[in-house]
C-alpha cells in the first residue's frame, strides 16, 4: 500500500469568530491535495480533535468548520471521532476503517500523545497508516507522524515556552510548525543541537507532502500571519556547525531519503 501524509505548518480554516466574522480560508491547496491523494471523488472524511480533549464544544465546533470545507465545498462524507469515543475499540475501529481520510486538528501535542499511547489508539494509526489512508493534519495535528517536535505551552505567567515532544515515529525527522512565529526558529535550532535529527520547519500556510519515500513542498497564500510568503526550511548540526536551507515548492516529488540525510 501506498503510504501518504500531509502536514501542514498552520494557517486558518475559516472558522467563525462570532458578530458574523470569520477568519480567512488559507489552507485550500493543502485541502485540495488530500482528497486528491485518495483517488476518489467523495472520500471518507475522518476528522478528530485530540489535540483538545474532552471538550465537546470546541471538538464540535472545529469539526463542523472542518465540515463546510470538506463536506460543503468538496463533496467529501465527513464524520469525527470524539475523543471520548477511544476507549470504545469497536467504535475507534469501524470509523477507521471507514476512513479515507483522517484528519487530525491543532492543539496540545504532548496531551494528544499521552491519549493516543494510553488508549493504543497509536497502534490503529499505524495500522491505517500502512494501509495506505491518508494521514493528515494542521499543527498538532501535522507533527504528530513525525518522530519528534517542536511544542509549545504557556506558563502561569502567560509566557511561552517550548519543548521537545516524542511523537509517533512514522517519518524520522524532527518537525517544526509555525516557524515563522516568535520564538519557534530559535528554540527549534537549540533542540536541533541534541537531536541526531534533520529538522523540518514548515511556516503557517505551508505543508510537507510525503508518498511512500518521496515528498514535495506546497505552500498557499498568506492572508492573516505577519510573512509575505510561507516557507519550508531544512536545518541540522553536523560536527558542531549548523546548516540549513530553504526547500522550494514543486509539482516534483523528490527523494525523502535524501531530505532526511545529513550527507
Amino acid at each position: 500500500m501506498t503510504k501518504k501524509i500531509v502536514a501542514i505548518g498552520g494557517g486558518e480554516n475559516g472558522r467563525y469568530l462570532g458578530n458574523g466574522k470569520y477568519r480567512e480560508y488559507e489552507t485550500e491547496p493543502m485541502d485540495k491535495e488530500i482528497i486528491r491523494l485518495t483517488g476518489k471523488e467523495s472520500p471518507n472524511y475522518l476528522f478528530m480533535v485530540h489535540a483538545q480533549p474532552f471538550n465537546n464544544a470546541i471538538e464540535e465546533g472545529y469539526f463542523e468548520t472542518m465540515k463546510k470545507i470538506y463536506g460543503d465545498m468538496f463533496g467529501c462524507n465527513c464524520m469525527y471521532l470524539k475523543s471520548t469515543e477511544l476507549d470504545d475499540m469497536e467504535v475507534v475501529k469501524e470509523k477507521i476503517a471507514w476512513a479515507d481520510i483522517i484528519y487530525e486538528g491543532g492543539g496540545d501535542t504532548l496531551e494528544m500523545i499521552n491519549l493516543w499511547k494510553k488508549t493504543g489508539f497509536d497502534k490503529v494509526l499505524l495500522d491505517a497508516y500502512n494501509d495506505g489512508k491518508v494521514l493528515c493534519g494542521v499543527s498538532a495535528g501535522a507533527v504528530c507522524w513525525f518522530n519528534s517536535c517542536n511544542s509549545d505551552s504557556v506558563t502561569s505567567d502567560n509566557d511561552v515556552t517550548f519543548s521537545s515532544v516524542d511523537c509517533l515515529n512514522f517519518i524520522d525527522a524532527y518537525i517544526t510548525p509555525h516557524t515563522d512565529e516568535n520564538g519557534r526558529y530559535e528554540s527549534t535550532k537549540e533542540e536541533l543541537k541534541n537531536k541526531d535529527k534533520v529538522g523540518i520547519m514548515l511556516s503557517n500556510c505551508s505543508c510537507i507532502e510525503i508518498v511512500d519515500n518521496e515528498y514535495r513542498i506546497i505552500t498557499s497564500e498568506v492572508k492573516t500571519h505577519n510573512i509575505k510568503e510561507a516557507y519550508v526550511l531544512r536545518g541540522f548540526y553536523q560536527d558542531g556547525k549548523y546548516h540549513e536551507e530553504k526547500l522550494e515548492e514543486s509539482t516534483e516529488f523528490k527523494s525523502l531519503e535524501k531530505l532526511l540525510s545529513k550527507n
